[in-house]
């Protein structure tokens, strides 16, 4: 039986937000609806895929109900209000907040997974930033354009940032139920911050 705990309903939020994302590249980029159904998959559930792969466990998508009802909804509901002709609504903050809460729960996920496994210091980085981003990676790279990730605001550090506290967290034996909560806390006000005040990570020119 699903218990709708708080981490759940976090993950939904997540899925949620990413899988709206998705749906929006996919039908700016004209792609037909098994296009924009992939896409949004892509985006909500394929870096959690690839985690798990690597981790060589079943994909947790693959295993629970929720993820897929979720993902599913979302794209039936998008379909039908036309969610596509609204305007830049991943602008708005209410989707940018949810988006952000997405992001900061999948990359915690992912950090504490590799931890849990023995990871090192870059595994530990990568698996969270893959958990994170890997589903928009892999989206980007199948209509042919350079994710979002690598050339656009601090959107992918927060990633970055998040699983170097857990790991420190973790070596110095404070990894726990309340730290993690700091860390989520700080990683989303982080985010919010950055996008207010458009930081971006400097260019080389």
């Amino acid at each position: 039986m699903l218990h709708l705990n708080p981490l759940i309903l976090v993950d939904i939020l997540g899925i949620i937000a990413f899988a709206v994302s998705g749906f929006l590249v996919g039908t700016r980029n004209n792609l037909d609806i098994l296009g924009v159904v992939i896409a949004a998959s892509l985006t909500a559930l394929g870096g959690g895929i690839v985690r798990d792969t690597i981790l060589s466990v079943t994909p947790f998508a693959f295993k629970t109900l929720y993820p897929a009802t979720a993902l599913f909804v979302v794209i039936f509901l998008a379909f039908v209000i036309k969610i596509h002709r609204f305007g830049s609504i991943e602008k708005r903050w209410l989707f940018v907040i949810s988006d952000t809460i997405g992001l900061v729960a999948f990359s915690i996920t992912g950090a504490l997974l590799a931890i849990g496994a023995g990871y090192n210091f870059f595994g530990v980085i990568i698996l969270s930033f893959i958990t994170a981003m890997g589903g928009g990676v892999i989206r980007d790279i199948l209509i042919n354009q350079v994710p979002a990730v690598l050339i656009s605001d601090f959107y992918g550090s927060i990633s970055v940032i998040v699983s170097i506290l857990l790991l420190l967290l973790h070596v110095s034996d404070l990894l726990n139920q309340t730290t993690i909560l700091f860390v989520a806390i700080f990683s989303i006000a982080l985010r919010l911050v950055a996008y207010k005040y458009k930081w971006e990570l400097p260019k080389i020119i």
